[in-house]
Parts: C-alpha cells; structure tokens; sequence
C-alpha cells in the first residue's frame, strides 16, 4: 500500500484532470450554483416589491424543467403519436422532433439580464433615437386588473423599436414574455433575447406537430401567469396602416383559458413614431408585394455604429417622437361571458378597435397627410389646417410638442425636409413625388382616425392617390 508506483507524466496529467472535473461537477458547480441561486432569488423577492405585477414562479423556473414539462404534456404527447402513425415514423422519432421544437421555443428568463442589461439598454436607445412620449394611459383600470390573472399586452406592429419602448415604458410593471420571429435568430443576439424571457415562433410554419408544441407553451404560458406581449397582427405594417389581425396566438390563448383558473386580461397598446427607422425596406417591400424581407444584422450594427459617429462629432439628431398610449384593458372572462362557440374572431376584432382608437396622433403624420390631401402649403397655413384638422379629431390622442402648434409644425417640418420627403419652393411646402410612398406610409398610420373631406371623423381617406386640384394653389 506504501510502495512508489511509477506513472507516465501524461497519465498522471490526465487522472488529475478527471479527478478536478469530478470533484467541480459533484461538489464545487452545484454549491457556487446553489449559492449564486439563493443571491438571484433574494433579489428577485427585492424586484417583485417594487413592480406592480410582481415575476410569476413559471418564468423563473429552469429551461430544462419547463422543457421536459412541455416535452411530456399530455395533449403533445398525443400530438407527437398520432405525427408518427401518420408519417409512418416510429415514435421516439416523432418525440425527438417535439423536443428539438420545445428547445427552440422555450425561453430561459433571467432576471438579472432583463433588468440588469436589457431595461437599461431600452432606455438608453430609446431616448437616443426619439424624444419618447407616454401618452394615454388609463391609470385606474390599469391598476383595478386583478394581480391573480394573467395580463397579455396586445400592440400594433410598426418597427422592430417596438419591442424596445414597451420593455423600457413597462419595466415599471412587470418583465414582459414577447413572441418573436425568426429574424431574432441569430447568435449571439439569440442568446440575450431568449435570457429576456422571450420565446421564437414559426410564424409561417404549416406542421402541426410544431403548432401542438407552441400551442401547448402559450397555454402553460397563460395558465401560470407569465404577462406576455403580442403583435395581433402578425409582422410589420409594409404600408403604415393597421392591418387585419391574425388569429394564430390569441386562438392558442382563448383554447387553453381555463374558466375555473386564472383570468387573462388584455391590454390594448398602441405606438406611433415620426420616423420609423426601417421605412425605406417596409414600402419597398410593399412594392415588390413581398413579405419576405431582412435588415441583416450587419446593416443594423452599421447603422448603429453612423449614429455612434454621429454622437461623437456633435452631429446627432433625434428622429422625433415616438409616443405610446395603453388603453382600456379587456377581461377575457368578461368578454366570453354568454358568448357560444369560439370566439376568437369577435375578440381579435374588439382588440383592433380598441389599439386603433388609441394611436398616437404625431406632428410628421399629421404634416404629411395634409401635405397629401390639399398639395402645396405655406407654414401659416399648415399651422391653421393642423388646428382644423385635431379640432375634428375630438376622441384621437394628439401629441402637441410643448401644446405649441406653431413648435409642433416646425418639428415636423423640419423632419421631412432633412429627409428629403417634402421641398420648400416659394415660401411653400410641396411633397416630393418621388418619395410619396414614405409619406403615404405616415399618413397612414392616422388615417383610421382622420375625417374625409366633408365627412364626420373616423373617415378613411386614401392617401396614395394624389391630391385633387392645382397642388399649386392649394392653400395660402
């Protein structure tokens, strides 16, 4: 027992190393982890005294935990038997393939990234590129919404920026579980905004072993009380309006409610910008009517690096505003109340209404449809049909810089010509014909709540065509 064995120097190196590895993965790993877990979950318990909706268990519990939950839940187990006896396949194939579909949707929340880096890094971007802008807000019924239920915010898609001023304006709430396209999938960005909680969908996916999969999350989702965040309409607006809303995840939250758990309440949320930094892609790719476009991640990086450089040299200015309204949150129980069948349809079309009543009424939309309807203005009157035309907009949020009219103009005047959307000739300010589509773009995202001519507010004057008339002699 006492006597010297000899051993090559590489074997002695290689049992030491094992002997490390083991002794770190049976007793060092597992008590730094328990150790940094119980700092992590203290301060979460601090975080959670200070939103108003404090994290809920389901979000802070292990992605592989919640992966086997999903992995073994009932109806996707049933999903995954009945995929393989009608592809043929065996069956732990078909549970391969629910399991590869669970590791790409399922996040992994982390607390200190949502509130450590992502809120702060929301708000510095936010307010670098736009003066932001929370408008309407019914504080009451907001605050009247029952803790015990799940709150889903229901938004307009109109930039990629989206994301960014909702997670800064709500951080005061709760961290919000967002639903995000294949776009977000690329690494290393993949890897922060699964860590923020949020989960990748298909959105185009037409196998219904996936939709099983992703139907099954929203409804464990929903049920244990993860606030969530939605685009109804499914992508971005390629022409600035509002577009018909899309059915795919609010049919997954209306089939897994459960009328005797918890109670889903949406909130209506509403965004407008004075510029919206994709523009350019959107409407050219409602030209080629193609859905399918991409602002690659380096054109991103770059265009963040042009705005860097920008800072540094003292050339750097804001693209306007950028406001947010909430509106009047809908009890999903309260909605299906004596309702029969399924009522998505119905509730999709209430919840449009109520995010289109609430869009925020900005200077460059409100310019650029009057610029459109009547041609060529002088300043003065601008200024004058700008009063006219929030006048017969009575019920429409209105966002007066500084409650200036005169600022207000100026402000967004001075975007559009930097721009190159609109040339001043004459003491007069005419669109560029060949930049029209961006303007329409604008104009449309108001358009819902502007007055035709002659007619009541709520009219829905097309903006594409060009205004009526002599542009020249139109106005003074």
């Amino acid at each position: 027992m006492t006597q010297t064995v000899e051993l090559p120097l590489w074997l002695f190196v290689l049992i030491v190393g094992f002997a490390a590895v083991t002794f770190a993965s049976h007793f060092l790993f597992p008590s730094v982890r328990w150790f940094f877990r119980r700092r992590l979950e203290r301060a979460v318990a601090r975080l959670n005294k200070r939103l108003e909706r404090p994290i809920e268990p389901f979000k802070l519990a292990r992605r592989h935990d919640m992966i086997q939950r999903l992995i073994h839940d009932p109806q996707v187990a049933q999903a995954a038997a009945d995929h393989a006896a009608a592809e043929g396949i065996p069956e732990n194939v078909a549970f391969e393939q629910v399991r590869r579909y669970a590791r790409e949707i399922v996040p992994g929340f982390s607390a200190f990234a949502y509130f450590g880096l992502a809120i702060r890094a929301a708000r510095l971007l936010s307010n670098a590129v736009y003066r932001v802008r929370l408008g309407h807000q019914d504080e009451e019924a907001l605050r009247a919404i029952d803790p015990k239920s799940t709150v889903v915010f229901v938004m307009n898609h109109r930039s990629n920026m989206d994301y960014v001023l909702v997670t800064y304006l709500a951080a005061e709430r709760s961290a919000l579980s967002y639903a995000v396209g294949e776009w977000a999938r690329v690494w290393p960005l993949s890897r922060l905004i699964r860590a923020m909680g949020a989960y990748f969908i298909r959105r185009r996916s037409r196998n219904d072993l996936y939709r099983k999969v992703l139907a099954a999350y929203v409804r464990l989702a929903t049920r244990g009380g993860s606030t969530q965040a939605m685009f109804p309409e499914g992508g971005l607006s390629l022409d600035g309006a509002l577009a018909p809303p899309r059915l795919g995840l609010l049919k997954y939250i209306v089939e897994g409610y459960d009328p005797d758990g918890r109670d889903v309440v949406f909130v209506p949320v509403a965004l407008n910008y004075d510029r919206v930094l994709e523009d350019r892609i959107l409407t050219s790719a409602a030209k080629a009517g193609e859905r399918r476009f991409r602002a690659g991640i380096g054109l991103v990086a770059l265009r963040l690096l042009r705005q860097l450089w920008l800072w540094m040299t003292g050339r750097h200015r804001r693209a306007g505003y950028a406001a947010v309204n909430f509106g009047r949150p809908l009890s999903l129980a309260g909605f299906g109340a004596g309702r029969q069948g399924d009522i998505t349809k119905p509730l999709a079309r209430e919840l449009m209404q109520r995010i289109s009543a609430i869009v925020p009424v900005l200077p460059v939309p409100l310019i650029a449809a009057l610029l459109l309807r009547h041609g060529a203005l002088s300043r003065a009157a601008i200024e004058h049909r700008l009063e006219d035309l929030i006048a017969a907009m009575p019920l429409a949020h209105a966002h007066m810089p500084r409650e200036n009219l005169s600022y207000a103009a100026g402000g967004g005047l001075q975007q559009l010509l930097r721009r190159g959307l609109v040339a001043e000739s004459g003491g007069r300010f005419a669109p560029v014909e060949d930049r029209r589509d961006l303007l329409v773009f604008y104009a449309n995202s108001i358009r819902h709540l502007m007055p035709q001519d002659g007619a009541q507010p709520g009219g829905n004057r097309d903006f594409s065509a060009p205004a009526k008339g002599n542009a020249a002699s139109a106005g003074s």
